[in-house]
């Protein structure tokens, strides 16, 4: 019995998810890509859009490397350590993106599931390495569906966003 046995199912169901998805992500942008573009656009995606498909992708990657048959766990260990603190780099970078862009006024909720969340799942994985490995093992579980629910609710919103807009405008 490896210390992973029980958890494949999790992140088989996590892992796909992420990448159903962030291939889901690519058509809705896809589909508002011919929709006029408002001053600031680029710095604007790149706070608000980027991140959820990162975060997706963080998601994707961390159930591959769970899922993969590490003989120990070391590898495992110090991969999601080193993943969370480049998540939490990734967040400070989000932070100045958010402050600079001039397209969007951030409230509250944008603050939240933006940029607290996020931190705060990719904090977790990067303290998972001072742990004991089982409750490491439910840290990484909870950081992942962390991020999960972060850009399932990013995606959920800038869609409707979009949407909002577009009905304010008008038809084309």
């Amino acid at each position: 019995m490896t210390p992973l046995a029980g958890w494949e199912n999790f992140y088989v169901i996590v892992g796909s998810s992420a990448g159903a998805l962030i291939g889901l992500q690519f058509v809705v942008l896809t589909l508002i890509a011919d929709r006029p573009m408002v001053r600031d656009f680029q710095r604007a995606s790149d706070a608000f859009s980027t991140p959820t498909i990162v975060h997706f992708g963080a998601v994707l990657l961390l159930s591959a490397m769970v899922s993969a048959p590490w003989p120990g766990t070391g590898a495992i260990t110090a991969l999601s350590g080193l993943l969370g603190l480049s998540g939490c780099v990734y967040e400070f970078v989000v932070f100045q993106r958010m402050r600079l862009q001039t397209a969007y006024k951030p409230v509250l909720e944008d603050w939240l599931f933006h940029l607290i969340l996020p931190f705060v799942a990719y904090a977790t994985l990067a303290v998972t390495v001072l742990v004991a490995f089982r409750i490491a093992m439910f840290a990484v579980a909870g950081a992942a569906l962390l991020l999960l629910f972060v850009g399932i609710h990013n995606a959920w919103d800038a869609v409707t966003y979009h949407v909002v807009s577009a009905k304010r405008e008008g038809p084309k």
